[in-house]
């Protein structure tokens, strides 16, 4: 299934794409009641609460979906996609953290500095938490003016979490997976670079936006590209990014050091996760400017400004696309 959060009439519903079409979940379950045998007695109208309603609402949204392919006639409860806006999948994550899963790109970028890799890279598959109210859907990035000093963009996968659980191994970690979306981290590399001197962050060079869509694909649409290893599962998704139509970046999520398995295993350390919560895979080789630049593939630098047009696509998870707006405070 892609899952989705929409805005129509300036009201957020909850939904599901099929056949170029939105389904308003919670209306369709009200409507085919009387024809499908629900495991629940009501569908949730958020994707937060549906996703709180783990395997009984995903088998419930399945039936729903199974029964619009099987009657393509039936628009019921159901409008155009190009009709509607979408937002974010998970509009107010519980929680957001961002990975550092690409040997690749770490690699590169301490190379650009002038120093070996970490030899604790291959020890901890690390995150850092960024901020969970600022997550944006396609369309409009505001900004701020210091943002615009070295303005990038991040090419990630991420992970949604489907099922409350604590101290969870890699092993099974992969069932507490709701499904995949893109991530695109924004990060305004002078203010970050800053910051960081004094060894915490990224804080204001990175909690400003991150975008997020344009659905949440579920696990079982992926099959076709799993590759299954002990440490969890990879899919072979192609990985691009383009500024103004022109391609900068290119990668693959089974190219990932560390699995999303395997960063589970580390956050839920005496922690719990919980429905909602956001995990990003951290930046593909060559998916950001900070690491392209470096490696001098752009002479001169090339950076983000207002009025640029950012696009992140991966295999089966569709595009992401964002444009770089100048907040009016800034404006003069």
């Amino acid at each position: 299934m892609k899952l989705v959060t929409y805005s129509q009439g300036g009201q957020e519903n909850f939904g599901m794409l099929v056949a170029e079409r939105i389904v308003n979940v919670s209306s369709a379950f009200s409507a085919l009641a009387s024809e499908i045998s629900f495991e629940s007695n009501t569908m949730p109208p958020s994707m937060l609460e549906f996703l709180k309603e783990g395997e009984l609402g995903m088998n419930d949204a399945l039936k729903i979906e199974t029964y619009y392919n099987a009657h393509p006639d039936y628009v019921l409860n159901s409008v155009p996609l190009n009709s509607v806006t979408l937002l974010a999948p998970v509009p107010k994550p519980t929680s957001m953290r961002d990975g550092y899963a690409f040997r690749q790109h770490v690699a590169s970028a301490r190379k650009n500095r002038g120093l070996e890799m970490i030899p604790e890279y291959d020890e901890i598959p690390i995150f850092y938490f960024t901020n969970h109210m600022a997550v944006f859907g396609g369309g409009p990035i505001e900004v701020r003016k210091m943002h615009c000093d070295k303005l990038d963009f991040e090419l990630e996968g991420a992970i949604v979490i489907g099922k409350e659980g604590r101290d969870i191994s890699a092993a099974d970690a992969d069932q507490y997976v709701a499904g995949y979306t893109i991530m695109n981290d924004w990060s305004a590399r002078t203010m970050q670079m800053h910051e960081m001197k004094l060894n915490l962050g990224p804080a204001k060079g990175k909690d400003f936006a991150t975008s997020i869509g344009p659905w949440l694909v579920t696990r079982d649409e992926l099959h076709t590209r799993i590759i299954q290893d002990q440490n969890g599962e990879r899919f072979d998704l192609e990985m691009k990014a383009f500024v103004n139509g022109i391609q900068v970046s290119a990668g693959n999520m089974k190219d990932m050091t560390w699995t999303f398995a395997q960063i589970i295993e580390r956050a839920s350390y005496g922690v719990t996760l919980y429905p909602g919560d956001v995990i990003g895979s951290g930046t593909c080789g060559t998916g950001c400017f900070l690491e392209l630049n470096g490696s001098k593939v752009y002479e001169p630098a090339w950076w983000l400004k207002p009025g640029d047009e950012v696009t992140c696509t991966i295999d089966m998870l569709g595009s992401l696309e964002n444009n770089i707006v100048l907040s009016a405070l800034d404006v003069h």
